[in-house]
């Protein structure tokens, strides 16, 4: 029993250094967000915007495919059902902010017409604000909700 205890920390702890660095990229994210938003001149938001276009790919992308996965993993190694079943549906309302991140990047990736930036800006920003609940309440399902089982 001890072994099964240690070993369920030694795995599932790691996920919490995964969880804390991502959290740390979206607080990079969002002031680059606010950055970009707050910039007075076009050459400044046109300067700044690869840059920002490129750390919110990088963002999604680690959600998708190493923070995500690992909190599914999690789920069905302490068999939570009902937290998979959850975050099935949150994972298809992500899906949906993903695409439209992912339409803002391809719009900026091939032109440098900024005249539309502002009202773009403002709906990736009610995007990423919804993404962030959806991925917040995905964490509480799929690994917060098994703490306690990770700490024995």
């Amino acid at each position: 029993m001890l072994e099964n205890c240690k070993s369920a920390r030694e795995r599932w702890g790691g996920v919490s250094n995964i969880i804390d660095r991502w959290l740390q990229e979206r607080q990079d994210l969002l002031v680059l967000y606010c950055n970009l938003s707050d910039s007075a001149g076009g050459e400044i938001q046109a300067a700044r915007l690869p840059q920002f276009c490129q750390i919110v790919v990088d963002y999604i992308s680690a959600g998708h495919f190493e923070v995500f996965e690992q909190l599914v993993l999690e789920g069905r190694e302490f068999d939570d059902q009902a937290g998979l079943d959850e975050s099935k549906i949150l994972f298809e309302k992500i899906q949906v902010t993903t695409d439209s991140i992912l339409d803002f990047n391809d719009k900026y990736e091939e032109t440098d017409d900024i005249e539309t930036l502002k009202a773009d800006l403002s709906a990736l920003g009610e995007a990423l604000e919804m993404r962030f609940e959806l991925e917040d309440r995905m964490i509480e399902v799929l690994h917060v909700s098994h703490r306690d089982q990770v700490e024995q």
